[in-house]
């Protein structure tokens, strides 16, 4: 269902604009999300480690990537494509929920952010 995937650290899984149509799970390693800034500077939002999705709102709108991932370290990820991900919804939707979570925690977490300091936010997101 999932294609597995060994990644060398510096390795850039995807950079923020690139089309998106697929998700990934990490399995082994460190990865850092980042965003360019209206500066063209680079902003680090976040770290994912072992068993984080990412990449997963390519699966549900398709639009752009939002953020770009690098592999910090060696690792390893798996590749959910939206044909796998389709599939596993409709042959078991209950199985959709640790996603559904994931997108509510990061919903949370960036409600949170815009409350406190607006959307201007020059503060990290620890769980992106």
């Amino acid at each position: 269902m999932s294609i597995p995937l060994t990644v060398k650290k510096g390795d850039i899984i995807f950079r923020e604009g690139n089309f998106s149509d697929c998700a990934f799970i990490i399995e082994k390693g460190l990865f850092e999300v980042s965003k360019t800034d209206e500066e063209g500077k680079k902003k680090v939002i976040g770290a994912l480690h072992t068993g984080d999705i990412f990449g997963e709102m390519g699966l549900i709108d398709g639009k752009p990537r939002s953020a770009t991932v690098i592999a910090l370290e060696d690792g390893r990820i798996s590749i959910l494509s939206r044909e796998s991900f389709e599939a596993l919804a409709e042959r078991k939707p209950e199985s959709l929920m640790p996603l559904l979570r994931v997108l509510s925690i990061r919903l949370r977490d960036t409600l949170q952010l815009v409350s406190l300091h607006g959307t201007n936010s020059n503060s990290t997101m620890s769980s992106f």
